[in-house]
């Protein structure tokens, strides 16, 4: 299961309406990269794929692919805003440790 924060939510739908792209969801994948081996990417895209998982919280679908699904699955996805930037995070569970700045992970 995927969830997200009330200001995740409130923070998607406000982009996908920005963007005349309501009716999509939010695509989360793992993929190889960072100084801890591996990072998230995000995007929206209009319907899931035929073997992903499609999760829903606060009005928002979330697509995850059967890889990705298994490094992610139980995290939370945040929205956070400070003065030194604002931006999506994600809570895992599964991470097992991270690079000082947070974007990438290892199991």
């Amino acid at each position: 299961m995927i969830t997200l924060t009330d200001k995740a939510a409130g923070k998607l739908k406000t982009l996908l309406e920005a963007e005349g792209k309501a009716t999509y969801g939010l695509r989360l994948r793992v993929v190889g990269g960072g100084c801890s081996g591996m990072s998230y990417a995000m995007d929206f895209e209009a319907a899931p794929s035929k073997d992903d998982k499609v999760y829903e919280d606060r009005g928002v679908k979330v697509f995850v692919d059967p890889q990705s699904d298994q490094y992610v699955g139980g995290a939370q996805v945040d929205y956070t805003e400070a003065l030194t930037g604002a931006g999506f995070t994600i809570k895992n569970p599964n991470a097992k440790g991270s690079c000082g700045c947070g974007s990438s992970f290892t199991v």
